[in-house]
This record gives structure tokens, C-alpha cells and sequence, in this order.
């Protein structure tokens, strides 16, 4: 099933595919004649659907992968394209900005290669699920060129400075289990049970609180950056947030009641005049 603006791409020029199901949207980089390669016209494609997901109340999760068993070989060079290199930059730095603070929970799901542009890709989601055969590469430095799409902030941040410049100085390929030591990678699992293992991470996700979830999100994206003063503002802020939605009371109704909760994320602090609303 494909929803949104971003619809099936065929084709030399590729595209993306977007499915939505019971609130998880799973977008799959559609070019596998080169590896998903992406075009200039899929990268802003891709800015397109982030920014309708995270305004969609119906969607609680979202799945980043490719298609024909890679994820994504990075941006394609190849392609001629004659606007200026800090009008593509903008559209680089736009789409990394908007995954990163993206509300809705967002899960990479890495088959084959994922280089360049298409790791940083990844490594923007807030989990990352890659099969054994995968294979990831800050490949820049080969291309005489430096990181881009969030590499240079969110490797450090990952793996500490010196490893990161072993990475990208180097432009080394490192296998999914030298991923996953680094913590460049959240599970490695099986190419034939990949697909059920996402999608059941991805279920619990939509399942989940969905404004606690963003909030805290956003909480761990900041607090790195923050004093503890701040990081602990932060979180009086969120929990006010919290307690003001239906969430929080079914949380403890669902608790005592021995049942699963059934979060909706609706808003239900009564208004001024004392009519209880919601939504």
C-alpha cells in the first residue's frame, strides 16, 4: 500500500515506497539498479514524507530501508547536476535536521551496504536493525570530499572523538558486528527473521505513549548538550506534558486493572471553564 506524496517510484530515476500499517509507516529507498543511490529529487522526496509523519497523529512509528537488499550507497554522484554545491548542502542539512528531531520513534533497517550519506542516514534514526551481510562506511574521504548529513555530530556523539576519526579519516567498511561493538548498531539479526523482528520492535513503538515518547525522545537528543540543571528542567517540563494527556491515567488505570494500556496521546486537561475535553 503506498500513502502520502511520496508514491512508487519506477524506473532509472527511482523513488520512494511508503506503507503505512496499524500507525507504523515503513519508507523503503527505491533504486536498487545502484544500490539506492540517492538522487536530489529522492533526498527532497525524503524531506517530504518526514515532515508529513511527524505532523500524522496516526502514525506512532516509522521504518527507514531499502530495497533489493542494500540500504543505501549514499547520494549519486553521478547524476549531473548543475545547482550550486551549497544549494544541495541546504537540502542535506534540512533532511538531516528534520530526522533528527522527527517526533515520531524512527528504526533503520540495514541490509547490505549503507555508506556515505546513506549511513549517516541510519545513523539519524533513533534505533538501527542490520542483518549480518550488512556493511557500513564513512566513504567521504575516498571521494575527496568531508561528512556530511549529521556524520560529523552524530559520530563523536556515538562512538567517542578518536574512533570517529578513525572512521571517517580512514574511511574504513566495518562489518555489522564491528557496528554493533562500536554501538553504531542496536541489534544484528538474521537476514530471514529481519523483517519479523522490525516490524515487532516497531509495533511496541506505536504502541507506546505517543507524546511521552517523543518528549523523552527529544530529552536524550538535548541532554548531552545540556548542564543537569537543564537536562532536569527539561524533564519537569515533559512530565507536566505528560500528565496533562489520557496517557498517564491509563497507564496507572491499566496497571490496576491487569490489562495492556491503550495509549492514544489525546490532550485532556480540562479547559478554563471547566469542561473536560480531549483530542
Amino acid at each position: 500500500m503506498s500513502a502520502g506524496p511520496a508514491a512508487a517510484g519506477t524506473g532509472e530515476a527511482g523513488g520512494l515506497l511508503v506503507a503505512d500499517r496499524d500507525g507504523v509507516r515503513t519508507v523503503t529507498l527505491n533504486r536498487p539498479q545502484r544500490k539506492n543511490a540517492m538522487t536530489w529529487a529522492m533526498w527532497r522526496e525524503l524531506a517530504d514524507v518526514l515532515r508529513y509523519t511527524g505532523d500524522d497523529r496516526a502514525i506512532r512509528a516509522l521504518v527507514l530501508t531499502g530495497a533489493g537488499g542494500a540500504f543505501c550507497s549514499g547520494a549519486d554522484i553521478s547524476v549531473p547536476d548543475a545547482r550550486h554545491p551549497m544549494d544541495k548542502m541546504r537540502i542535506f542539512s534540512d533532511l538531516a535536521q528534520q530526522l533528527h528531531d522527527l517526533p515520531t520513534p524512527s528504526i533503520a533497517k540495514v541490509t547490505g551496504v549503507a555508506v556515505g550519506a546513506g549511513w549517516n542516514l541510519a545513523l539519524g534514526c533513533d534505533l538501527v536493525v542490520a542483518t549480518p551481510e550488512a556493511s557500513f562506511a564513512q566513504i567521504f574521504a575516498r571521494r575527496g570530499l568531508s561528512l556530511d548529513l549529521g556524520g560529523s555530530w552524530l559520530l563523536p556523539k556515538m562512538v567517542g572523538l578518536q574512533q570517529a576519526k578513525r572512521l571517517a579519516l580512514l574511511a574504513e567498511t566495518i562489518d555489522a558486528a564491528q557496528a554493533e561493538a562500536l554501538g553504531l548498531v542496536t541489534w544484528v539479526v538474521a537476514a530471514e527473521e529481519i523483517d519479523t523482528f522490525t516490524e515487532e520492535i516497531a509495533d511496541r513503538l506505536a504502541a507506546g505513549p505517543p507524546v511521552a515518547l517523543a518528549q523523552t525522545k527529544a530529552l536524550l537528543n538535548e541532554g548531552a548538550d545540556l548542564t543537569l540543571r537543564e537536562a532536569l528542567a527539561g524533564e519537569a517540563r515533559a512530565q507536566g506534558v505528560n500528565f496533562a494527556t489520557a496517557d498517564a491515567p491509563e497507564a496507572y488505570a491499566a496497571f490496576a486493572g491487569k490489562r495492556t494500556p491503550r495509549f492514544t496521546g489525546t490532550w485532556s486537561l480540562p479547559p478554563a471553564g471547566g469542561e473536560k475535553r480531549s483530542g
